[in-house]
């Protein structure tokens, strides 16, 4: 029996979660540790599938380690094998008609419980999980798994409500037009990255939001925080089978994507795995019910350009942030850094230099630790290597430059300066604790805009530093399409939901949007209804009659 709606609900004003600062004494800081040692102390915890709200073992047990102590680990989990995915997409489908007609209050509300789950009673435990498994520092946590959740739960649901409410404005008369906003026919596929617990969330929560099914493939390096989110939202009611839960490695996402009923894929990650399944995507087409919808947001090269007008100490310290904070693993982080002659030989150098030398790099559980491990044994493979190859091509290491890989994966903070505008580390996506500076000539301002334009496949993020306002425009007008996100005199990583739409362009994605109304749309197929009141005479118009 359908569930009528009685009113037309609005739901509660939002605003951004505000976030704690954990200082010293603080309560918040004191809640944190205990969780910390609470988590700690039940290592190493285990992880199913998760089908049809029943916890599936495989016995195909991975592990997930701790990066700044990898002979421990946070937890073990049972990899999806082809039949747990199978099931998982049959579950879902069977799933899919009571979540879709389910009154969009009730599914509202489910979510707007979550958020209050997520800043609340489970907050100080799923930020220890991001600490622990992930290698965020206190802050790194809380602007992640506590606010930026929340924020995508809550502002999601005002966004759907704001999407249903776009309606036709004109009628014929004695008709009546409108639009319903349907999930897309099939399930969709959510593949999310270890670096953010909040991406883990967002991925599964924007289509479920809008009454689609998910399978769920977490990152194998965020599987225990991504599990808490799971089972959040099975406390604040998401019925067993809307989203199905299947940790795992590339065999997940090949088996759902070679499903009839793959309607879409929604993954953040890398830019070669994304384009390696659109084709796989692709070369499916003609199994498909339809054309699958693919979102996606990858990689970056995001830069700052320094004019020789901008504020010193600002442009320092925004830059240290930018490239350092989460030891360089945000798809935002700064990578390149153009920085005007003038500018870099009159101090710019000299406080960089300075400010980085500050950083202590340690366990994310030393509140002192500014930059804490990268997330594993490949990425610091891949991150000393980029250094070395820096290093043979010319490149001269200002600071740092150096790892140590005896007890976790630390690499210090490292800044290379190159002559060479197109150098590796200024091509090719690095994701790690490493900017490379390019010190340009005043006059070659537009001239390194162009640089900045053609060096790098990627337009994620970017910055540009200046107090004259025609520098800003000039750099605004020809970079127009190197960045979905640009800063004037801010760093290039930090955006919030509901205040700056991220997402990018070429080879960073599509470019949906994510913490905006723009990304719900991917996960909709709308039909327009037109109803008629008054019945036809005749069949005939008046052109016809002589």
């Amino acid at each position: 029996m359908a569930n009528p709606q009685l009113a037309t609900f609005k739901v509660p004003s939002i605003d951004n979660e505000p976030m704690r600062a954990y200082a010293p004494g603080s309560p918040e800081r004191a809640a944190l540790q205990a969780a910390l040692g609470e988590i700690q102390d039940q290592l190493p915890f285990e992880v199913p599938c998760v089908i049809n709200g029943q916890e599936v073992r495989t016995n195909n047990i991975q592990k997930q380690p701790i990066p700044h102590d990898y002979a421990r680990h946070l937890c073990t989990f049972h990899e999806g094998t082809p039949d747990i995915v199978a099931k998982a997409v049959d579950g879902a489908l069977q799933a899919k008609v009571a979540w879709e007609t389910m009154p969009w209050n009730d599914r509202a509300a489910i979510f707007l419980k979550a958020a209050e789950l997520v800043s609340g009673k489970y907050r100080y435990k799923l930020m220890a999980a991001t600490m622990l498994g992930q290698g965020k520092n206190a802050w790194q946590a809380e602007i992640d798994a506590a606010a930026e959740l929340t924020d995508f739960f809550r502002f999601g649901v005002k966004y759907v409500e704001e999407l249903y409410a776009q309606q036709p404005s004109k009628n014929s008369p004695g008709a009546w037009n409108r639009v319903e906003y349907r999930p897309l026919e099939g399930f969709v596929l959510a593949v999310s990255p270890f670096n953010f617990t909040a991406i883990g969330g967002n991925l599964p929560g924007v289509p479920a939001l809008v009454g689609n099914v998910v399978v769920w493939k977490p990152s194998p390096a965020a599987t225990y925080s991504n599990y808490l989110i799971y089972k959040i939202l099975t406390e604040a009611g998401i019925p067993p089978g809307v989203i199905q839960f299947v940790p795992g490695g590339p065999e997940v996402v090949q088996t759902a994507i070679k499903n009839p009923n793959f309607a879409s894929l929604h993954f953040t990650g890398s830019t070669h795995v994304f384009k390696s399944l659109w084709k796989d995507i692709g070369s499916n087409l003609d199994i498909y019910k339809g054309y699958p919808r693919i979102v996606g947001e990858t990689g970056g090269k995001n830069w700052h350009i320094i004019h020789r007008s901008a504020e010193l100490k600002n442009a320092v310290l925004q830059s240290v942030r930018g490239a350092f904070e989460y030891q360089g693993q945000k798809c935002s982080a700064l990578s390149r850094l153009y920085v005007s002659k003038t500018l870099w030989e009159n101090g710019f150098k000299t406080q960089f230099l300075e400010e980085i030398a500050k950083i202590k790099v340690g366990s994310p559980l030393e509140w002192n630790s500014f930059v804490g491990p990268v997330i594993g044994r490949r990425a610091y493979d891949t991150i000393t290597g980029y250094i070395k190859k820096a290093k043979d091509e010319g490149g001269e290491v200002l600071i740092g430059g150096s790892g140590d890989d005896s007890k976790g994966f630390f690499v210090q903070p490292t800044v290379i300066l190159t002559k060479d505008a197109r150098s590796v580390t200024m091509r090719e996506e690095i994701f790690g604790p490493v900017v490379t500076v390019f010190v340009y000539e005043d006059s070659d301002y537009e001239k390194t805009l162009e640089l900045i334009d053609t060096t790098s496949i990627y337009a994620l993020t970017g910055a540009i530093f200046a107090s004259d306002r025609q520098a800003l425009l000039t750099a605004t007008n020809r970079l127009r399409n190197t960045a979905g996100n640009i800063y004037y005199n801010e760093k290039c990583t930090g955006a919030v939901v509901g205040q700056q739409p991220f997402g990018g362009a070429r080879a960073s994605g599509t470019n949906d949007k994510a913490g905006s109304i723009s990304i719900f749309y991917r996960f909709i197929s709308a039909r327009s209804i037109k109803e008629n009141f008054t019945g036809l005479e005749n069949f005939q118009y008046p052109s016809n009659l002589l």
